[in-house]
């Protein structure tokens, strides 16, 4: 009989065999270990993010009741951020210093791309501390965790609709209509939120080690938003820098959805193509990083 190793138990020695000696005999035994960077294991945690798709949805709605609750102005705030910025913007840029719009009204100008802009920070920004923020409920019980993060991509979602809404109006006011080029409008949608979503993952992850990056954040972002064209064009760019300057994932985004919504062309394709290519590449990368950081989260949160 050979001697057991000092420190090591058998399974059998944690959880009895007998299973009226179990706390929940009838519930599987999860053990969270970091997984290999594999499409397999990308698949498999998919496929479990399905099978918690009602703790998914429980949890969206509840985001979406409690992020404006007590507050006087309610769902307003959706609105409100974008709004101030364009008012902001607009004094500066068009009553101060002239701005290049190629003869577009500078507020909306402005706005078309403030609109995908403030959905990509809000995205990031909220996710990136929701695991700091219910550690309590991290270390009590298991679930999927990137399921915290998707919730705040989805509440984010919706205070993307409500601010579109003024959007809408003010296409209407200005006389602005659009046309099949707008239909573009849906997959740079989609490029901007696999790429925030992404995002989101890396930094909540990190976040649970290093608290310094929710300090960081507001800095970051703003310094991220004027290295891209939201509050000038993209032609304002001097051309010897340009080459540089559309390796900014979010170049081609923030552009090409001002492009074939207030200008009605059809998008700039090598720019939106680079953006589909760091989203789709980000996106299974920061998964399976997510995924095998969240083997010791319950321990350092």
């Amino acid at each position: 009989m050979q001697p057991e190793t000092p420190g090591t138990k058998e399974l059998s020695d944690i959880w009895p065999a007998s299973p009226q000696a179990r706390p929940h005999p009838s519930r599987p035994l999860k053990r969270i270990r970091p997984p290999s960077f594999s499409p397999a294991n990308l698949w498999e945690a998919g496929n479990e993010v399905l099978r918690y798709r009602d703790l998914l949805i429980t949890l969206s709605l509840h985001r979406l009741k409690v992020r404006y609750k007590q507050s006087a102005l309610g769902w307003a705030w959706a609105i409100l951020q974008p709004l101030s910025l364009m008012l902001i913007y607009t004094v500066i840029f068009s009553v101060v210093a002239k701005m290049p719009t190629g003869g577009v009204p500078y507020s909306l100008f402005v706005y078309s791309a403030l609109l995908p802009w403030t959905y990509f920070a809000t995205i990031v920004t909220t996710a990136a501390g929701c695991l700091v923020l219910h550690s309590q409920l991290i270390t009590k019980v298991y679930f999927p965790r990137e399921i915290l993060p998707f919730t705040y991509v989805i509440a984010a979602f919706f205070d993307f609709l409500i601010a579109a809404a003024l959007m809408g109006g003010m296409l209407i006011y200005y006389h602005t209509s659009l046309n099949r080029n707008a239909l573009y409008l849906i997959p740079i949608l989609i490029l901007i939120t696999i790429l925030g979503t992404a995002l989101a993952l890396v930094l909540s992850a990190l976040q649970v080690r290093v608290r310094d990056i929710g300090l960081a954040m507001p800095l970051l972002m703003q310094l991220w938003m004027f290295a891209t064209p939201v509050v000038y064009p993209l032609s304002a760019v001097p051309a010897r820098l340009r080459a540089i300057y559309i390796l900014n994932p979010l170049v081609g985004a923030i552009e090409n959805f001002r492009r074939v919504l207030i200008q009605g062309l059809g998008p700039d394709f090598p720019s939106l193509y680079l953006t589909a290519a760091v989203s789709i590449i980000a996106f299974p990368i920061a998964y399976l990083f997510f995924k095998r950081k969240e083997s010791s989260m319950a321990d350092i949160i």
